[in-house]
């Protein structure tokens, strides 16, 4: 089941950073037009699958040998000293938590009754905002910390 949830959470990654890059661009481009349910359902969509993605990474926390495990077996102080160990334990999981505030700040602002440019500045900057903390957050096969992972794990 954990590696079922870890290729679905990988396939959500993508899923969302293709939305997060469609609801900036349209945000962008329409910056002086209305902000029409277009714009908005494209922000629920992104919220939605941000939360689900939230849910399986807990409890790949949770139950995997990264998270809570890993604290577990070697003590916080340890987890900390060893930078993948402490990416995984820590740093993925409040990049994250961050990603989805601002996701969730972002959509809240396009039901407010302000102009519509003020929601199209706001939601691209909260959107922006998430898509530089997911980029950071995210173990790239590039870095070290993702060294040996493959791009599209199980395909």
């Amino acid at each position: 089941m954990y590696n079922g949830l870890l290729h679905t959470h990988n396939l959500l990654r993508w899923i969302i950073l293709l939305l997060l890059l469609v609801a900036l661009y349209k945000s962008f481009a329409d910056r002086r037009a209305a902000f029409t349910t277009g714009h908005q359902k494209t922000g629920l969509f992104l919220m939605i699958c941000c939360d689900f993605m939230l849910l399986i990474g807990l409890y790949q926390w949770i139950t995997g040998p990264w998270g809570l495990k890993s604290i577990r077996a070697n003590g916080m102080s340890a987890v900390m000293k060893e930078p993948v160990l402490r990416f995984f334990a820590v740093e993925h999981l409040v990049g994250m938590l961050i990603a989805i505030s601002l996701v969730h700040i972002g959509y809240s602002y396009s039901k407010k009754a302000v102009p519509d440019a003020v929601k199209h500045r706001r939601t691209m900057l909260f959107y922006g905002l998430a898509l530089l903390v997911i980029l950071i957050s995210i173990p790239w096969p590039f870095r070290d910390i993702g060294a040996g992972r493959a791009w599209f794990p199980g395909m």
